[in-house]
C-alpha cells in the first residue's frame, strides 16, 4: 500500500482524535505514563478499518523531534504566545511531514518484507519499533506542551480534548488546565483516579500540593489518635468528619465508595447501633488492603466481608432494650486507594420507632448524634436527591449546632434517581446554603452483567465509571462549566481539604491545651512519684528479682536442721498415736460397765522381764512406726512445708496483688515438687529398710531419747489439761463434775440404767452425758501420762536394757534414727533440686515467655502501679503530640516560604520578559 493511500485513510481518524487513540496505546506501554502496558499491547495496534495483514508486517521508524520538543517547548513557554505558538506550529508541521514520509517508507518496506520473508524480520522489526517510538514521542510532546487553541484547531484536535476534559466532578477548573506527567500515583489513587481508564488531569504543582496535604492530614490524624488515647479532656481533641443522615439515605454507600469496599453492616432492621470511628490510612507503597480493630486485637483482616461480619456482630451485641450505645467501635483501614481521613459513622435518624423498638429510640439516636456533631467536628450531612432538602433530617440536625453552615458539607446521594434539572437545582440550592457547599454523588455500585461476579476487589473504579457515565451524559447540568460539584472523587478531595484546614485551624488551641495538660501531668509526676521512671517491664523485673531474693534468703535459712526438727516433731506425734493405741486408755463410748483389763499399764513396772506380752506389744509398736511409710510421710511433710513457705513469700511480695502471676508461681512450685516427690519418697523408703528388721542403739541415743520423750509427754499432758478446761468452759465445772460422777457410778455398777442412755439418763441430757464421757477420757489420759512421766524419770528407764518397761523412750529413739536417715536423702533429692530449679522456672514463666500485652496486663493489676504508669504514659503521649504539632508547624512554615519564593521568582521573571 502506498503512503498516499495510507495517509488518505488516516485523515478521518486524525480529525476524530487520532492523538488520543495513539497516546492511549503508547501511554499504556509502561514507564511514568502507565503501568498496565501488557493489556494495551494485546489490543488493536492499528486504526479500525485497516487491513489485518498490517498487524504482522515490519515498519520503519521515522525521524522524530519527540525527544527535543518538550525541553524546547518549556523554554518557549516564557516568550510571547504568538512567537512560541508559531514556532511550535512550524515544528509540528515538520513533524507531520516526517511522519508521512515514515508511513510511505513503511509501506515500501512492508512490500519488501513480504518477499524477503523471515531473513530480514529482525531488522524490519527494529525499524517498526523506531516508527512506533516516533509516534509515541509526538503524542508525548503534544501531551507535555499545552498547545494554543488556534493550533489545536489547525490540527483538528480541539473536539476530542474537550470531550476528555468535560468529566464529572471538579467544578470545571481541572478541565481547563493542561495535563502534566509525573503526578504522584498514590494521591491519584487516593482521590479516586483509575490509572487504567482515565487520565490524571491534575497539574504537577497541584499533585505536589495534594501530596503535601496528605502528609499534613496524616500527621494530624496521628495527633488526633494520640489525644484520643489520652482522652481526659474535651479540649484535647482534633476534629473528625461525622457522617449523619436518615436511614436509607445512602450513608453506607458513600462511605463504602470512599473506602472502595463493602464493609459496613447491612440489614432490613436497624443494624448500626454503635458509633464506628473509622480511620483511613493511605499506604502508597503497599499492595494489600486490610483493616484492624485496635481494641479487639484481631490483627490484620484482608477479607472485608470478615470486617463486615465483625461490625455486624459488635452492633447486634447491643441489647434490644437499648438499641443504641455510645460505646464506639474503632476500625482502621490501610489501603493505597484511600485518602487519609478520620470519620465517624453514626446510626441513622428514624421518624417512628418500630413495634419491637423502644419508644424513646428516636430521641436516643438524636442525642447520640448531637454528642458527636458538636464543634470542632465536620458534619457530613447525607440527604437523598429524591427527598426535599426541607425534609432532610441531617440538615435539620446540623442547623441546630451549626446554624451558619460553616462546618457542614452537604452530600446529595442517588442523583441518578431524579431529573438532571432537579439534581442541578438541589446542588445549587440557595435556601439552605452551606459554606462548604453540596456534592452530588451516585455512589451506587453498578450490577455486573458478566458471567462471573466482581469478587472482593476494589469497587471504586466501578463506581467512578458509573458516575462518569451518568454525569457526562448531562454536561449542561453537571459538566465542567456548570457551578456544581459532583462525583466521589470530588467528595474525597473536598473531605481531605476541609479536614486538613479544620484540623490546622484547631491546632493552635489544641497545642495550648496540650501544654497545660502536660504541665499538670509533669507536676503530678514530680510530686507523687518523685520523677521516678517506671515501665511495665521494669516493674515485672523488679518484682521478680525481689521475690527471688526473698526465696534465696529462705533457702539459706531452711536446710537440714530445720527439716530434721520438722520431721522429728511429726514422728513424735506418730509415736504418741501408737502409744495411745497400744498402751493408753480408750475413749468412753457408752455407759456400760467397764471390762477388767488382764494386763493394765499400771502393772508394767512390776511385770516379768521375760513377759512375752509386753515384748510383743513393744515389737508391734516399733514395727508400726518403721512400717508407717516414712518415705512418703517425710516427703509430704517437707513438700508441704516448702509450699507453705512459698505461699508466705508470695503473700508478703508484690505478687500478692497479681492473681495470674500468683497462680503461675504456685503452679511452678507444685510442678517441681510433684516431679521430685515419688523418686524422693522411694529413696527415703529404701534407706530406712534396715530399721524394719533390727534396731541398734547406743547409750547416748537412749539418754537423748529419754530426755526428748519427757518433753513430748509434758506437751501431751498440757494438751489434755487444755482440752479438759475447754469442756469445763462449755458446760461449767460443777455440772461437768456431776456428770462425770454419775458416769463413774454407772461404769462401776453402783447405778443401773434401763437402756443404753442414748436419750439421757440420771436427769442429764444426751449432750451432757457425751461431754461427761469426754471429760472422763481426758481425766484418765492425764493420769496415765503423769504415771508414765514418773516411769520415764525412774531408774528403771535409765538404761536400754529395760526397754520393754519404757516403750516411750524406745520408740522415740527409733523415730530419731528414722529422722536422721531420711533427712540425708531429703536434702539431696528434694531440697537441693527445688532450690536450683525453682528460680529458673520463674524466669521461664514470668520472664522470657510473656508477651508485651501480658506484661502490661500484669503491671496494671496493681492499682498503684496502674496510676503510676498512666501518668507516665500520659506525659509521654502529650510530649509526643507537642513534638508532632511542632513538626507540622515547621513543615507548614517551609511550605509558606517556598510559596513566597515562587511568587518572588515569578514576579522577577515577568519583569524580565517585560523588559525583553
Amino acid at each position: 500500500m502506498s503512503g498516499r493511500i495510507l495517509s488518505h485513510r488516516l485523515t478521518p481518524l486524525v480529525r476524530a482524535g487520532l492523538a488520543r487513540h495513539i497516546h492511549n496505546a503508547g501511554a499504556r506501554t509502561g514507564g511514568l505514563l502507565r503501568a498496565d502496558g501488557g493489556a494495551a499491547l494485546r489490543g488493536r495496534a492499528w486504526p479500525i478499518g485497516s487491513n489485518g495483514i498490517h498487524n504482522n508486517v515490519p515498519a520503519i521508524r521515522a525521524f522524530s523531534f519527540g525527544r527535543i520538543l518538550p525541553k524546547l517547548a518549556l523554554k518557549l513557554v516564557r516568550i510571547p504566545a504568538m512567537f512560541g505558538g508559531a514556532t511550535i506550529a512550524g515544528l509540528a508541521y515538520f513533524q507531520y511531514q516526517a511522519t508521512q514520509a515514515g508511513n510511505y517508507a513503511m509501506d515500501v518496506l512492508k512490500v519488501m518484507g513480504e518477499t524477503a520473508g523471515n531473513t530480514a524480520s529482525g531488522l524490519f522489526q527494529g525499524i517498526q519499533d523506531m516508527a512506533d517510538q516516533t509516534q509515541r514521542g509526538w503524542e508525548k510532546t503534544t501531551e507535555d506542551v499545552g498547545l494554543p487553541e488556534w493550533l489545536q484547531k489547525i490540527l483538528r484536535l480541539d473536539e476530542e480534548s474537550k470531550s476528555q476534559n468535560d468529566g464529572p466532578g471538579g467544578g470545571g477548573k481541572e478541565a481547563k488546565e493542561g495535563r502534566a506527567v509525573g503526578a504522584a500515583a498514590a494521591t491519584g489513587a487516593a482521590f479516586g483516579y483509575d490509572q487504567s481508564d482515565e487520565e490524571d488531569a491534575r497539574a504537577e504543582k497541584e499533585a505536589a500540593e495534594d501530596d503535601q496535604m496528605m502528609v499534613l492530614t496524616r500527621k494530624m490524624i496521628e495527633i488526633r489518635n494520640i489525644l484520643q488515647t489520652v482522652g481526659q479532656s474535651g479540649s484535647l481533641t482534633l476534629p473528625s468528619i461525622v457522617v449523619i443522615g436518615s436511614q436509607s439515605s445512602g450513608k453506607s454507600s458513600v462511605l463504602e465508595a470512599i473506602v472502595g469496599h463493602e464493609f459496613l453492616p447491612k440489614g432490613s432492621n436497624m443494624v448500626t447501633r454503635r458509633p464506628i470511628e473509622l480511620t483511613l490510612v493511605n499506604t502508597p507503597n503497599a499492595q494489600a488492603e486490610y483493616g484492624e480493630f485496635p481494641a479487639l486485637g484481631l490483627g490484620k483482616i484482608t477479607d472485608f466481608s470478615s470486617i463486615q461480619r465483625t461490625l455486624t456482630d459488635l452492633n447486634l451485641a447491643v441489647p434490644d432494650k437499648d438499641c443504641v450505645s455510645d460505646d464506639p467501635i474503632q476500625l482502621t483501614i490501610y489501603s493505597p486507594n484511600v485518602p487519609d481521613l478520620s470519620m465517624i459513622d453514626l446510626p441513622g435518624y428514624i421518624q417512628v420507632a418500630g413495634h419491637d423498638q423502644p419508644p424513646e429510640l428516636k430521641q436516643k439516636i438524636s442525642d447520640l448524634c448531637d454528642k458527636y456533631i458538636q464543634a470542632p467536628n465536620i458534619i457530613l450531612a447525607i440527604s437523598a436527591a429524591d427527598v426535599d432538602l426541607a425534609n432532610s433530617t441531617a440538615l435539620r440536625s446540623s442547623r441546630r449546632v451549626d446554624p451558619r453552615g460553616e462546618r457542614t458539607i452537604g452530600v446529595i446521594t442517588k442523583m441518578d434517581l431524579v431529573d438532571p434539572e432537579r439534581g442541578h437545582d438541589v446542588l445549587t440550592d440557595k435556601k439552605y446554603p452551606l459554606r462548604l457547599g453540596y456534592v452530588g454523588v451516585v455512589s451506587r455500585i453498578p450490577q455486573t452483567t458478566a458471567l462471573f461476579s466482581r469478587g472482593s476487589g476494589n469497587i471504586t473504579s466501578a463506581i467512578l465509571k458509573n458516575e462518569n457515565a451518568y454525569f457526562s451524559a448531562h454536561p449542561a447540568e453537571f459538566g465542567a462549566h456548570s457551578d456544581t460539584s459532583v462525583g466521589v472523587s470530588t467528595l474525597r478531595k473536598k473531605l481531605m481539604h476541609v479536614l486538613e484546614q479544620t484540623m490546622a485551624s484547631s491546632l493552635a488551641g489544641t497545642r495550648d491545651a496540650i501544654s497545660q495538660e502536660l504541665e499538670e501531668a509533669t507536676y503530678e509526676f514530680k510530686v507523687q512519684y518523685n520523677d521516678r521512671p517506671l515501665s511495665a517491664e521494669s516493674y515485672l523485673a523488679e518484682s521478680l528479682d525481689s521475690f527471688k531474693h526473698s526465696f534465696k534468703a529462705f533457702a539459706e535459712a531452711f536446710g537440714r536442721p530445720q527439716v530434721r526438727e520438722m520431721l522429728k516433731a511429726e514422728l513424735d506425734q506418730r509415736v504418741m498415736d501408737i502409744l495411745a493405741q497400744r498402751y493408753w486408755n480408750k475413749p468412753v463410748e457408752d455407759l456400760n460397765p467397764t471390762m477388767t483389763e488382764v494386763d493394765p499399764l499400771t502393772d508394767l513396772p512390776k511385770a516379768d522381764p521375760e513377759s512375752l506380752y509386753w515384748r510383743r506389744k513393744l515389737d508391734a509398736s516399733s514395727s508400726a512406726l518403721t512400717k508407717l511409710g516414712i518415705g512418703r510421710l517425710a516427703t509430704t511433710v517437707v513438700a508441704n512445708a516448702l509450699q507453705s513457705h512459698v505461699d508466705q513469700l508470695l503473700a508478703s511480695s508484690t505478687f500478692a496483688s497479681h492473681p495470674a502471676a500468683h497462680e503461675q508461681i504456685t503452679d511452678a512450685c507444685n510442678s517441681i515438687l510433684n516431679d521430685r516427690f515419688f523418686s524422693t519418697s522411694d529413696q527415703v523408703e529404701n534407706c530406712i529398710k534396715p530399721y524394719k528388721f533390727e534396731i541398734e542403739m547406743e547409750d547416748s541415743e537412749w539418754a537423748k531419747g529419754r530426755e526428748n520423750v519427757s518433753k513430748v509427754l509434758k506437751e501431751e499432758l498440757r494438751a489434755c489439761e487444755s482440752a479438759t478446761k475447754h469442756v469445763e468452759d462449755q458446760i461449767g465445772k460443777r455440772k461437768l463434775k456431776d456428770v462425770m460422777s454419775f458416769i463413774d457410778k454407772v461404769r462401776k455398777g453402783d447405778v443401773v440404767l434401763e437402756g443404753n442412755g442414748a436419750g439421757g439418763a440420771g436427769g442429764f441430757s444426751s449432750a451432757l452425758l457425751e461431754r461427761g464421757r469426754e471429760g472422763i477420757f481426758l481425766r484418765d489420759r492425764a493420769d496415765l501420762i503423769r504415771m508414765r512421766l514418773m516411769a520415764v524419770r525412774s531408774k528403771q528407764c535409765a538404761t536400754q536394757k529395760n526397754k520393754y518397761y519404757c516403750p516411750e523412750v524406745f520408740l522415740d529413739v527409733v523415730a530419731d534414727k528414722l529422722t536422721s536417715t531420711a533427712v540425708l536423702f531429703l536434702n539431696v533429692e528434694l531440697l537441693s533440686e527445688f532450690y536450683y530449679n525453682f528460680p529458673r522456672e520463674l524466669d521461664m514463666r514470668l520472664g522470657r515467655h510473656l508477651s508485651d500485652a501480658e506484661v502490661e496486663r500484669f503491671a496494671r493489676e496493681d492499682p498503684r502501679v496502674r496510676r503510676h504508669l498512666d501518668i507516665i504514659r500520659k506525659k509521654e503521649l502529650l510530649e509526643l503530640a507537642l513534638q508532632k504539632i511542632e513538626g507540622i508547624r515547621q513543615l507548614d512554615g517551609r511550605s509558606m516560604h517556598r510559596n513566597a519564593d515562587r511568587a518572588k521568582v515569578a514576579k522577577e521573571t515577568r519583569s524580565r520578559w517585560n523588559i525583553f
